[in-house]
């Protein structure tokens, strides 16, 4: 996202500046206060993720977990057969999308709380 991003305002600055030393300055600023967004937004969600992993409750530590296998098995029962008889198609793609964002945030979620752990131990 970040790339897209840079890469858009780069030929936004290209365009509008045409002394080429002025707008690489440009694009380099541009390019690090868009990593440092991104990087308060990382240490953001480590944050969380490192306060719920180390929560009292077990169901604190372990909702992610419990989600992610839950949907699993309900994809398990689509393939068996096993789902309501009045789901639409359309119902069907929604539910599965949700479980593709899901696992897409449970990986990134467990790759924070693994960067918060190493980050914390140096």
């Amino acid at each position: 996202m970040i790339s897209a991003i840079s890469n858009l305002f780069g030929k936004v600055i290209d365009k509008a500046f045409p002394d080429k030393t002025e707008a690489n300055r440009l694009k380099a600023q541009v390019d690090s206060q868009l990593i440092a967004m991104d990087m308060a937004e990382l240490q953001s969600a480590t944050q969380v993720i490192t306060a719920e992993a180390s929560g009292e409750s077990w169901l604190q530590r372990n909702w992610r977990p419990v989600t992610m296998l839950t949907f699993v098995g309900l994809i398990v029962a689509h393939w068996l057969g096993w789902t309501a008889e009045n789901l639409s198609e359309d119902q069907t793609l929604a539910l599965l999308e949700i479980v593709k964002i899901g696992l897409g945030g449970y990986v990134v979620g467990r790759s924070a709380e693994k960067a918060a752990k190493a980050w914390k131990q140096s």
